[in-house]
């Protein structure tokens, strides 16, 4: 019962957390310069995620060819660069990322 309890109480949190900024961006006007640094803010926070990923083999930094996830990861870069499509890019580097790993 405390388990549900938390899961409870920390959705309510997440949810009141995320409604006060709704709440409060419908009153306050947002700047052009404010404006254009958020769209920013989504491919810095994928980077962050990804990047350390892309060059930790086995937990250290690895940037040799013998690193899978870096080849996988540098080919799917290409391909969204090249197409600018999600899925395409999704599909083609975790195939790779698989067939790296297979053999």
């Amino acid at each position: 019962m405390t388990l549900w309890l938390v899961i409870i109480g920390m959705g309510l949190i997440t949810y009141a957390i995320r409604l006060s900024m709704i709440v409060l961006l419908e009153r306050v006007e947002i700047t052009d310069t404010i404006r254009s640094a958020l769209r920013f803010v989504p491919p810095a926070v994928l980077s962050a995620i990804i990047l350390p990923e892309l060059l930790q083999s086995g937990g250290y930094f690895d940037l040799s060819l013998g690193n899978d996830r870096l080849l996988a990861g540098l080919l799917a870069m290409l391909v969204a660069w090249r197409s600018k499509n999600v899925l395409l890019t999704i599909g083609i580097g975790m195939a790779v990322l698989w067939i790296l790993q297979t053999f």
